[in-house]
């Protein structure tokens, strides 16, 4: 596996990284609620009422950030997938009950719960990056895919 140190960009990622922290605070501020992307999606299928506005306009906001980035920092990166359709849509449907058996998603465990010292989220946080470690090793180092 080779670097390529040139498409390291610390600062929009730095910036990036601010605005997450900011928008979690300040949801958790105003809202009193944690903001966790999973919650969030799946709350679309059980809307409330008051509901469908904000949530539709986080996800519009996370849609349309690559444009924003191209737009205000001139970022285009090259997104690379190398696995075929069947392989995506089944990590997303494992991605979509791991999310609901463990009461969230990386997001809402991982930014959200990391940052209240939550010990379910460090525990979970592990839990998803030690996975993904085993997963990636397994896959591309012992079976080849």
């Amino acid at each position: 596996m080779q670097i390529d140190w040139f498409s390291f960009t610390p600062g929009p990622a730095l910036l990036g990284g601010a605005i997450l922290g900011l928008a979690v605070a300040l949801y958790v501020l105003l809202h009193g609620r944690i903001l966790g992307i999973s919650g969030i999606v799946s709350g679309l299928l059980r809307p409330q009422a008051g509901d469908l506005t904000w949530r539709f306009s986080i996800i519009l906001g996370l849609i349309s950030a690559p444009f924003w980035g191209a737009l205000l920092f001139d970022l285009h990166p090259l997104a690379v997938i190398d696995a075929d359709w069947k392989m995506i849509i089944l990590a997303g449907l494992l991605v979509g009950y791991g999310s609901h058996y463990g009461s969230g998603c990386t997001s809402g465990q991982g930014i959200c719960g990391l940052s209240r010292l939550s010990p379910r989220s460090v525990l979970a946080t592990l839990i998803f990056m030690f996975s993904g470690f085993v997963t990636v090793y397994i896959t591309r180092h012992i079976l080849g895919i």
